[in-house]
């Protein structure tokens, strides 16, 4: 059994990826890249679909709730069915739900209803639950448990390529196609005097008019929603044929036997083992307030950069693409600093660089403050392996369930963001908030909730440093 607080350092004289599996392996590597994919194509459409169907930011946000709440409904079902069956019937599962997820984007831009939009990202969640449930283990299992933690921050570190090419594609072929993006420029353009207005009052009056066409011109108004959805599932259609396809590659291929042969499920016995566990069960905690802020963060970029800093709505994304290539470039940075800094001490020191950079989010005004939360992505780059790693160490067959608990914890991806989206609706008519004396940017105060997810993250990342497995 290995002590999680250890660097990895100590003990490199176990393979990280044994040979004999490295095909496998990477087969496996590549659903990373795949559910980031989805992650982040899915982002921008928080802001999209609050323009194209005039709706508020909680109600926007509801994105994220149908997106992660699949999330929740679906992880401990799927950690039954891969301990009952195995990893790879777990696998095909997940890739057929992704893909008729996906795929559900038709009917939805068809009807125009963006509640058929929130059910398709439900069920396609559904998918990337049985994903992750079955990958996470499944990459810890490929190997000696005393390099697990690096083997799976390995693995990890392919997701935000995904994540990357989800924003990318958002950014290049679905944001600057939108109507509603023209619309915003020629609104600019027609009223100069725009400029003498702060950020906020902008995106009223374009908000405004908006809503007067639809008021006086419903017919045009409509043509353009609907040409906008047809752009949107664009990239859903696609992404669901490259997972067909995949799919495909897995039922023929043959993955290694990983874990033991018991494979009845001992639900509450097993449970009890779990909830006996500080260590699991702080990493359930830290786990739902670390994805609770990065969704938040990532999400959000795009609200701050369009209100306090006037930018459209593919400018702003391209800053949110500047945000992934940062995050992505210091997971592997971090991935190699785990060979001297034991898990705990690096969650830890991640997360205190994160609640400082969103401190200055919120009170550090300009391009600045917008830098700071760019930067968030660097501190966040290695959090979701860490605390995965070292809440799963040592738990054995166990970590077939243990896995649905830490996965069942990105249910904060679906409850944090309505509220972040609540509290910028509370903002008055040039989009400022005042609390206890304060004035600022709605938007700004709202990076209150990460703030405090930081906080808990770095309260977890002290106690797995301090003390030893118990």
């Amino acid at each position: 059994m290995t002590d999680a607080n250890k660097p990895a350092s100590d003990e490199t004289h176990e393979p990280v990826i044994p040979a004999a599996i490295f095909l496998p392996f990477c087969l496996v590597t590549t659903l990373f890249a795949l559910w980031g994919f989805a992650n982040d194509v899915t982002n921008p459409l928080v802001r999209a679909f609050k323009e194209i169907f005039l709706i508020s930011n909680a109600q926007s946000s509801l994105v994220q709730t149908a997106f992660y709440g699949g999330y929740a409904t679906m992880a401990i079902p799927a950690a039954i069915f891969i301990r009952r069956f195995s990893y790879k019937a777990g696998i095909l599962v997940g890739l057929g739900l992704y893909a008729g997820g996906a795929l559900l984007f038709i009917p939805a831009s068809i009807l125009m209803e963006f509640s058929l939009f929130l059910v398709a990202l439900y069920v396609l969640t559904f998918g990337l639950a049985f994903l992750e449930t079955t990958a996470n283990p499944y990459i810890l299992a490929m190997g000696p448990a005393s390099t697990a933690t690096r083997r799976l921050n390995f693995a990890q570190a392919f997701n935000p390529i995904g994540s990357l090419i989800g924003m990318i594609v958002a950014s290049n072929l679905v944001l600057t196609s939108l109507n509603v993006t023209e619309f915003r420029d020629q609104q600019l353009q027609a009223h100069p005097e725009y400029k003498q207005l702060l950020p906020g009052q902008i995106d009223a009056r374009i908000d405004a008019a908006l809503r007067d066409l639809q008021a006086t011109d419903p017919a045009a108004h409509e043509a353009m929603q609907s040409e906008d959805l047809v752009t949107i599932r664009g990239p859903y259609v696609v992404i669901a044929l490259v997972v067909l396809a995949m799919l495909g590659v897995f039922a023929v291929s043959k993955l290694p036997k990983a874990g033991g042969d018991d494979r009845h499920v001992h639900l509450l016995v097993t449970l009890g083992r779990l909830l006996r566990n500080w260590r699991y069960l702080g990493g359930v905690v830290a786990q739902t307030f670390y994805v609770g802020a990065q969704i938040m963060c990532w999400t959000f970029i795009i609200h701050y950069a369009m209100t306090n800093l006037n930018m459209s709505l593919p400018e702003a994304q391209r800053y949110n693409i500047v945000a992934m290539i940062i995050f992505c470039s210091s997971r592997f940075v971090c991935t190699y600093l785990l060979k001297y800094v034991s898990p705990g001490g690096l969650l830890m020191a991640l997360a205190v660089g994160g609640t400082a950079l969103t401190a200055g989010t919120m009170f550090v005004p300009g391009l600045a403050g917008l830098y700071c939360l760019i930067g968030i992505s660097a501190c966040m780059s290695l959090m979701f392996p860490t605390i995965y790693g070292i809440a799963l160490d040592g738990l054995g067959e166990d970590a077939k369930l243990g896995s649905a608990g830490l996965i069942f914890a990105i249910v904060g991806g679906a409850l944090m963001p309505p509220l972040q989206g609540t509290i910028i609706d509370k903002g008055d008519q040039v989009g400022n908030l005042t609390v206890g004396g304060l004035t600022m940017p709605a938007v700004s105060a709202s990076f209150v909730l990460p703030l405090i997810c930081f906080i808990v993250i770095a309260a977890y990342g002290f106690l797995t440093h301090r003390y030893a497995k118990n």
